[in-house]
């Protein structure tokens, strides 16, 4: 039952992303923001090296905040 739930929700969440590519954007310009920002103060390497970390903790935690 959980996998037929979380199935519906990531085929709900590509539709929306499909129509809609400028909310997605919107959404994820803070993320890219603090990766240019990271970019140019420390380079390249550690702002990958951010940017895997925080997106393993997010997928290992399975949310965003709290």
């Amino acid at each position: 039952m959980a996998k037929d739930i979380d199935r519906v929700r990531a085929r709900s969440a590509l539709e929306s992303v499909k129509e809609q590519p400028v909310i997605a954007a919107i959404a994820a310009l803070p993320v890219v923001a603090v990766f240019g920002v990271v970019w140019w103060l420390l380079g390249f390497f550690p702002a990958l090296l951010l940017l895997l970390v925080v997106g393993g903790v997010v997928v290992w935690r399975g949310k965003l905040l709290g």
